[in-house]
């Protein structure tokens, strides 16, 4: 099975370097049509350009590609939307969304500044919001649509200083668990992707020869999957130097304690068994856990 995009059109942000940029390079090379977003600004969001925007659009031609660049920020949901109508008077669609643009403003908790954990969340959970917001009319209308949502590790597991990032990165996973119920009528599959890659925001990070195996190619493989055609839906895919991994959000099958004044108590003795890990599931809605509760509780009272 050959994964290919011929008359696909892609709309990848922060497609300027790093991540962004092999991403709109590999749907290029696989025949997509792809418009090239990116604010062109420092890593911790100061400034702006559309030059880098534009360096991988040429890219992309001299490679015999079509594709387009564009300057907006995800944060500005009036430029978003004028974006996704760029990409529609060009080629009368959109197929495919990468929301991968992003910002780092890295400090412990306890010295960030509040306005350094509202620009990333803003820029993460509500760039893609925008974006996504953007396209879903669209998508819906052509029944067909595959959106890729940037997570990370950091969001997923944590990492010290990155409670900003980590927060809105664990945020998208739940925007894409409710997308991918509400699109699934008009095949609008909703992943995230989660890289570990050696790029211009985590250089410094990390020593010279890791760096040099976290290439951010070897990323791509597990995005061109969850754009496809044959793409999963609500699936977390892991990606790193060549490696991949799944992650899931499961419910264990738990304990009834009932709801009298010592349930405190029998949950704290039970703690264990609460949260051991055998049989546990991935819930298909949030509807399940709720289930799983009530069942319970009629066993236990019928």
């Amino acid at each position: 099975m050959t994964i290919d995009f011929k008359g696909r059109v892609a709309i990848v942000t922060g497609a300027g370097g790093g991540l962004g940029r092999q991403h709109a390079l590999a749907l290029a090379a696989r025949g997509a049509k792809v418009l090239v977003n990116d604010l062109g600004g420092a890593r911790d969001g100061s400034g702006g350009s559309v030059t880098a925007a534009q360096a991988v659009v040429d890219e992309i031609r001299a490679a015999g590609g079509e594709a387009l660049a564009n300057g907006a920020s995800v944060t500005d949901f009036v430029a978003v939307q004028a974006m996704v109508q760029q990409a529609v008077e060009a080629w009368g669609r959109v197929d495919i969304l990468v929301n991968n643009a992003g910002i780092l403003r890295d400090k412990t908790f306890s010295k960030m500044e509040l306005a350094d954990f509202e620009l990333v969340v803003d820029v993460h959970l509500m760039g893609a919001v925008h974006c996504t917001k953007a396209v879903w009319a669209l998508m819906n209308a052509q029944k067909y649509g595959r959106i890729v949502m940037t997570t990370s590790s950091s969001g997923l597991y944590g990492n010290f200083g990155q409670s900003n990032y980590g927060a809105a990165k664990m945020a998208l996973v739940g925007l894409m668990q409710t997308l991918a119920l509400e699109g699934a009528k008009n095949d609008i599959r909703v992943n995230c992707l989660a890289p570990t890659a050696a790029t211009r925001m985590t250089e410094g990070l990390m020593p010279e020869a890791v760096l040099a195996a976290l290439q951010p190619e070897a990323v791509v493989p597990a995005m061109l999957v969850l754009a496809a055609q044959d793409a999963p839906t609500r699936t977390i895919l892991c990606a790193g130097a060549g490696s991949f991994e799944a992650a899931h959000i499961t419910m264990t099958q738990g304990v009834w304690v009932g709801t009298d004044v010592l349930a405190p108590e029998r949950l704290a003795e039970q703690l264990a068994q609460v949260t051991d890990r055998t049989g546990e599931t991935v819930p298909a809605s949030g509807a399940a856990q709720g289930t799983l509760e009530v069942s319970k509780a009629m066993n236990q009272l019928g």
